[in-house]
């Protein structure tokens, strides 16, 4: 009687969580975001939910500055969007998601050094109450550096280069080969 208890148990226990995890929402982001000083940018944010978007569908977007102090609200967004009423984010963040097609993103206008940190994006949507806070690591610099384009833009330029240098090559060595060769039976002719 209490082995088969504790097995009902288990399995039943198995089974709720196995619905929590399936019906919970889950949030993706970029992780990191690098911008460029008094640009702005925008911050994506997608949630995916075993549920039909709700009414009472909520986010909420939150910030930790670097230096780990007290959490910042940035956003929030219930049936429509609110923006925050004071803070460093007042009047500079504004809503450019699409709820119908699972978009909560948000664009923070003239960033600043002091905006250096971490923005959290939570999603709920009745009855997914649970689910993934999403996280983006936000770092302004001074001016772009050497991206991942450029980078990639010397590589190819410089393999096509090498390629032009090496296919020349191969030619005038032909051509001389070819040179030599008719020399020689030139030779053997008037011989």
């Amino acid at each position: 009687p209490m082995r088969s208890w504790l097995g009902a148990a288990l399995v039943l226990g198995a089974q709720l969580r196995a619905l929590w995890l399936a019906a919970a929402v889950e949030v993706h982001t970029a992780k990191e975001v690098v911008a460029v000083n008094g640009t702005n940018q925008r911050l994506k944010c997608t949630f995916s939910s075993s549920s039909p978007v709700s009414q009472q569908l909520s986010v909420s977007w939150n910030f930790q500055p670097e230096d780990l102090s007290a959490h910042e609200p940035v956003f929030y967004f219930l049936k429509e969007p609110y923006q925050p009423p004071s803070g460093r984010f007042k009047d500079r963040v504004t809503w450019d998601g699409n709820i119908e097609r699972h978009d909560v993103s948000i664009m923070v206008w003239n960033l600043k050094p002091s905006d250096n940190g971490t923005f959290t994006c939570q999603v709920t949507n009745w009855p997914d109450v649970y689910g993934t806070i999403g996280e983006v690591r936000l770092r302004v610099v001074q001016k772009v550096s050497f991206s991942e384009i450029h980078f990639l833009a010397v590589a190819i330029g410089s393999a096509s280069g090498l390629m032009i240098i090496v296919v020349t090559a191969v030619i005038i060595c032909r051509q001389r080969r070819r040179k030599a060769r008719d020399r020689r039976l030139e030779a053997a002719d008037t011989e």
